[in-house]
């Protein structure tokens, strides 16, 4: 059975807001603390998660999806935004009857994030959300230092690639491999992420689903309050060899958001949760519960 097999096999397709979302819950082995939403970025899926989310599960229910467009969702030809997805976002936790969680969000999952905490500062979002951490993300989007294929795809028009014209599994692995840090990427894990964007030939949406980046612009002012200004505690556990999201933004955002805690990642690029599973546990847990990795997994 395939990484991709497995990992579909976890989870399940859920309506929400007239989208099918795929959705994997895990349960708590001991339910001692809140639940925990992680929230995936651009332009993978919720199977970067993948390595943390049984150690997580020791202590609390764990919950993580799809966006619209991305991994096993599903993936319509059409104006993707932000909004949207935090929307989406907040119909998987009613859906599922959270009303209260923590939140660990990465790279576009962070803008989205963003989203949740400035409707939640207006009053307006549907659960309460208790601690944050961030990972990996565009905080200040004229900090972020684009790769050459994200600047090619915002070139384009906001519309579907024919398939034969739309990025392969070698431009797509090798664009995936050069934002890793000191670990280099395994073959069989960016054959996976592959496998789940060309799911529904995902791969010709990429000049859409990347629009976030152009939004992420227009809002800059809105996600930055609303990640700066909300009342719940955050940690930042950030990738130091990031070449997109560079580490001056985490340090930064915690210069402009007292008592924001920063977590340094040494050697780490872009995917934390997927180059040093461990040390993102042991931030994780240490902004949001009590459990130790080596003693939940054995490694």
């Amino acid at each position: 059975m395939s990484l991709v097999d497995e990992w579909e096999e976890r989870g399940r397709l859920l309506d929400v807001d007239e989208h099918r979302i795929f959705v994997v819950d895990v349960p708590a082995d001991i339910e001692r603390n809140e639940p925990l939403l992680l929230i995936h970025g651009f332009p993978t899926s919720s199977f970067d998660w993948r390595h943390v989310i049984d150690p997580l599960a020791a202590s609390r229910r764990v919950v993580t999806f799809d966006f619209v467009g991305f991994g096993l969702s599903e993936k319509p030809s059409t104006r993707y935004s932000l909004f949207d997805q935090a929307t989406v976002t907040e119909g998987v936790v009613r859906a599922l009857g959270i009303d209260r969680a923590a939140v660990v969000s990465h790279d576009m999952g962070d803008s989205v994030a963003a989203e949740l905490y400035a409707r939640d500062n207006e009053g307006m979002l549907g659960f309460e959300v208790t601690r944050r951490v961030l990972t990996n993300g565009s905080i200040y989007i004229q900090m972020a230092q684009l790769s050459p294929g994200q600047q090619m795809l915002l070139a384009m028009n906001d519309e579907a690639l024919p398939i034969e014209i739309a990025p392969t599994e070698e431009t797509f692995v090798a664009s995936i491999a050069a934002i890793f840090g000191d670990t280099p990427a395994d073959p069989e894990e960016l054959h996976a992420q592959w496998e789940l964007l060309a799911r529904k030939d995902g791969q010709t949406l990429l000049p859409r689903t990347i629009r976030y980046i152009d939004e992420r612009r227009e809002h800059e002012d809105r996600w930055i309050a609303g990640l700066r200004d909300h009342p719940s505690p955050i940690t930042l556990a950030w990738g130091v060899r990031d070449p997109i999201a560079v580490f001056a933004m985490a340090e930064r955002f915690c210069q402009e958001r007292p008592g924001a805690r920063l977590v340094r990642l040494d050697g780490v690029g872009h995917f934390p949760m997927i180059e040093a599973p461990g040390a993102l546990f042991d931030a994780i847990e240490a902004a949001t519960g009590s459990a130790s990795y080596g003693s939940s997994t054995g490694t």
